[in-house]
């Protein structure tokens, strides 16, 4: 049987769970996700417990990273089987507030937290208000448990970056930490929206995967190699829609000039079938 987990529902219940906590001297770490978890997040509550006495998961799905025509209602739900998960993995407690907790005014925040330039390049264009969406409920969230640490994933890896911005620039008192991608023996990066491939589609899905290792074996030509030995792969597999492919400089998230030298990150993101899915993985040119 796992350990008893706290399942918090309201900002009240959260914050006085934290107050507790820090009565105690306890140390705190936050882990936002949306549910649906799978082995990927399994590693980020490992980290949590690693810089932490007390871990808090929150599983929420925000409706202000959704556009219009985004996937929000078929977006997987499963709190039961999350609460289990995260209850054999040691959790202290789940904080699954409804939609009108964290956004009493009518589903959205009035004040939104911008991502600026960066929000509406890569996943940003595809996507237009996600970044802003995603920063404002992480700004809420990190309000309300006000933690040490905070985890992410690198697989998402400009939601990653825009949280480190946001932290540093509005001085926020919270140590970011990322979690290496998690990947299926086949090279496929865990998402909670693989579960949506058929069959013939898992398969193509494995061209993201196989795009970012052409992309490294060509890092000692260069940007342009990198760019064309991944473009390669993708153009080879019919049943993959590619949306972006870039190469980015860690620092900044903008595109490598053709003489950058050191770390990159590629990025994809693409569509097989009906599910859109992203990738990455860091690099060393020269």
């Amino acid at each position: 049987m796992p350990d008893a987990i706290q399942t918090l529902t309201t900002i009240d219940a959260a914050r006085a769970l934290v107050r507790a906590a820090r009565a105690e001297g306890r140390r705190i770490a936050l882990v936002p996700t949306m549910g649906a978890l799978h082995d990927g997040h399994v590693e980020l509550m490992r980290e949590a417990r690693e810089h932490a006495d007390l871990v808090i998961a929150s599983v929420f799905v925000n409706p202000m990273q959704f556009g219009p025509h985004e996937d929000l209602a078929r977006y997987p739900r499963t709190p039961e089987a999350d609460t289990d998960r995260l209850a054999e993995l040691g959790v202290t407690a789940v904080f699954m507030p409804t939609v009108e907790e964290m956004y009493p005014d009518g589903g959205r925040s009035s004040t939104v937290v911008t991502a600026g330039h960066l929000g509406t390049v890569l996943e940003g264009r595809s996507r237009p208000g996600h970044f802003d969406g995603m920063l404002t409920v992480v700004a809420k969230l990190l309000a309300i448990v006000q933690p040490d640490v905070a985890v992410f994933g690198e697989k998402d890896a400009q939601q990653l970056f825009l949280v480190r911005r946001m932290v540093r620039d509005l001085n926020v008192p919270v140590e970011v930490l990322g979690v290496p991608t998690v990947r299926e023996p086949d090279g496929l990066a865990l998402s909670s929206r693989n579960r949506f491939l058929q069959a013939g589609e898992r398969a193509d899905a494995l061209a993201l995967s196989r795009a970012l290792e052409a992309a490294g074996a060509a890092s000692d030509r260069g940007v342009e190699a990198m760019l064309a030995a991944a473009q390669g792969v993708m153009q080879d597999d019919s049943g993959v829609r590619l949306d972006y492919l870039a190469v980015v400089d860690p620092r900044t998230f903008t595109g490598a000039s053709e003489h950058h030298r050191g770390p990159v990150q590629v990025l994809v993101a693409a569509r097989v079938g009906t599910v859109r899915l992203i990738d990455n993985a860091t690099f060393t040119i020269g």
